[in-house]
């Protein structure tokens, strides 16, 4: 199948190309990303494709990545499954994500994993690449076997969802996937400090009778495993940033030369604590929202570098786990819907160029994970084509995801993916 993609803004930070082009894919392959059609031969390149889609005033993209989802399949399918959370990835511009082994049973095995692919390759929408766990059942007491994983088709080892307590365990951890060339994915939480906080520690939390959690939680972690990536020399991701200190911590590690990389999701740059007030269930995650200071810290993180990617870590829960008392409400929310619109006003607001954030959301992703990126010639045509001036108003009750736990609903956004493209086939429209 041909599809020929004409008269976009043509944005792929991994080649340098910033301009009104057209891009045509054949075979499921980009054929070429910068090839202007003259309005003499159009009509010629249209007999020859299958599909054409006129891209004029939209920008077309390497195909979004979000290294950071819960599908939930196996185990909780009432939540979300693999080919719902695949179609809310297609929907919001995602042609890849990272499916996190928290599943039931946990992704600690071939067998696994392999169900995970298979599951993916039936809804033939978004591509999955699924993360494995670092110990076995999440236990944090015996690894996993990661040559087994590897084998099988995982590209990245995580606990998340739980810490790797045992430093000498994480630092086995470490120099178990440096031997396989895994990518170590690293839920920081000091699990003693936080014990019975469900909020970010501070004045609201004191205000609304909670139990807070400090900082420290998190940044603690994050030093541990810094300190131990630069004694293994293991690649280490970061995930889910939420303090000041942990993105000056990760900043002083790049510059030492540490093989370091971190991420943060919408709802840390956008929100703060504040979206608890009225003990709002939807605005409760791990780690928790946090201080205005800590938000801007994030923004300054993502502007100069130090936070490398955007992720969601899309949390589908049941009505039932939120609609309760706060203290026990399940942390957690879903935003594979809505992170291309959140993200965008990153960019509205002047804290990233379009070109970045387009990093942030693609290139980075999947520089980090070691799979193709980028628009190149040759390259698995997964591209997102969005449209920026696109005014939409958040409502989950349409989303495709089975989940509606957000707390962005009735945010107007400007900025929706129109297609989203995967090795050449129109997932979405």
């Amino acid at each position: 199948m041909r599809i020929l993609i004409s008269g976009g803004r043509v944005i792929d930070p991994a080649s340098g190309v910033d301009e009104i082009a057209d891009v045509l894919i054949e075979d499921g392959i980009v054929q070429s990303a910068k090839c202007k059609v003259q309005s003499d031969s159009t009509s010629h390149f249209s007999l020859l494709t299958s599909h054409c889609i006129d891209a004029s005033g939209k920008l077309v993209v390497p195909g979004l990545i979000d290294m950071h989802v819960h599908l939930r399949e196996p185990g909780h399918e009432y939540k979300e499954t693999i080919q719902s959370g695949c179609a809310a990835a297609a929907a919001g511009g995602f042609t890849a994500v990272c499916a996190m082994p928290n599943t039931h049973p946990v992704n600690d095995n071939r067998q696994i994993t392999e169900y995970i692919l298979n599951k993916a390759k039936d809804a033939g929408l978004s591509r999955v690449y699924p993360v494995g766990a670092i110990s076995k059942g999440l236990s944090g007491e015996r690894l996993s076997e990661y040559g087994e994983l590897k084998d099988a088709g995982v590209l990245a080892i995580s606990d998340d969802g739980k810490p790797v307590i045992n430093s000498r365990l994480m630092r086995r951890a470490m120099e178990y996937a440096k031997a396989f060339d895994l990518l170590i994915i690293s839920h920081c939480e000091d699990l003693e400090l936080a014990t019975g906080g469900v909020m970010n520690e501070g004045a609201l939390a004191t205000q609304m009778g909670l139990a807070g959690i400090p900082n420290a939680v998190e940044s603690i972690m994050v030093m541990r495993d810094i300190a131990l990536c630069e004694l293994t020399g293991a690649r280490l991701h970061i995930a889910h940033v939420s303090t000041a200190e942990s993105v000056r911590a990760i900043r002083e590690a790049k510059k030492r030369g540490c093989p370091v990389t971190a991420e943060t999701a919408p709802h840390y740059f956008m929100l703060t604590e504040d979206a608890v007030t009225g003990y709002n269930t939807h605005a409760k995650m791990n780690p928790p929202l946090r201080s205005e200071k800590d938000r801007e810290a994030i923004r300054e993180g993502l502007a100069d570098g130090t936070i490398d990617a955007i992720v969601t870590d899309h949390a589908p829960h049941s009505l039932l786990e939120k609609d309760t008392e706060f203290d026990a409400a399940a942390n957690g929310i879903i935003g594979l819907e809505t992170s291309l619109g959140l993200s965008l006003k990153l960019v509205e607001q002047g804290v990233l160029s379009l070109n970045t954030l387009i990093e942030k959301m693609s290139i980075n992703p999947a520089r980090i994970l070691g799979v193709p990126m980028g628009l190149t010639v040759g390259n698995p045509a997964d591209i997102t084509i969005i449209d920026p001036d696109m005014a939409w108003t958040v409502n989950s009750e349409k989303f495709r995801s089975l989940s509606r736990n957000t707390p962005f609903n009735g945010w107007e956004l400007k900025g929706q993916a129109v297609y989203t493209i995967v090795g050449g086939k129109i997932c979405t429209t």
